[in-house]
């Protein structure tokens, strides 16, 4: 029943994979393919002329990052269903993209079958992950593997003023401590939080809600 497909769009800047895709699922009886675009700019532009019912959508894009562009297009676009199709592995990134209004993630490897599946899941309301993707979740994040590190009074101190992006030598004169004293402190902050540079310091201490 040709009211019944899903008007579909695939968001990837490699034209192979959109073709890859087009071939995938010209077949489906749910699906009707109306556009591939190779940007966020192009799919934004077609969205306000164009009804789309499920756009797939990858990460990388040469003109925005999908995470953002999902958000954008779910802000506009409620009853549009987004699934992310990438490479891209990392924990957060999934997280963050049905954070953002995401049906599902699935990896460029996945099956046609489980991309069928995700499909079905995604119109009847559910969010939905390839195989791979819901092994990546159920590991823990390296951050809650490590529980928050116990610091003195002194070292938050530090570190708030490291957060602010202050130097040892003006941290030293705020708190009357000699630059070496407080280069000292950072070492031993960089140590309780495993991490290598102040960067990842100031990171690992947002993401365990130290400030």
């Amino acid at each position: 029943m040709q009211q019944n497909k899903l008007r579909t769009v695939i968001v990837d800047d490699h034209p192979i994979v959109i073709e890859g895709l087009k071939n995938l699922l010209k077949n489906e009886s749910n699906i009707e393919l109306i556009g591939g675009f190779q940007n966020g700019a192009d799919i934004m532009l077609y969205l306000e002329s164009e009804k789309v019912d499920l756009i797939l959508l990858d990460i990388t894009l040469p003109d925005v990052n999908g995470m953002d562009l999902c958000l954008k297009i779910k802000k506009k676009y409620r009853s549009t269903i987004v699934l992310i199709l990438s490479n891209r592995t990392e924990r957060s990134i999934v997280v963050q993209t049905i954070q953002n209004g995401a049906s599902g993630y699935l990896l460029k490897n996945s099956s046609l079958d489980e991309l069928r599946r995700c499909i079905a899941e995604a119109v009847k309301g559910s969010i939905c992950y390839s195989k791979e993707v819901t092994e990546i979740l159920s590991r823990p994040s390296r951050n809650e593997l490590l529980a928050a590190p116990r610091l003195t009074k002194r070292e938050k101190q530090i570190l708030e003023l490291i957060a602010q992006g202050k130097t040892s030598q003006a941290i030293g004169d705020e708190l009357f401590l000699s630059p070496l004293t407080i280069d000292t402190h950072r070492k031993n902050l960089l140590q309780k939080f495993q991490v290598k540079n102040v960067a990842e310091l100031i990171m690992s201490a947002n993401q365990q809600n130290l400030f």
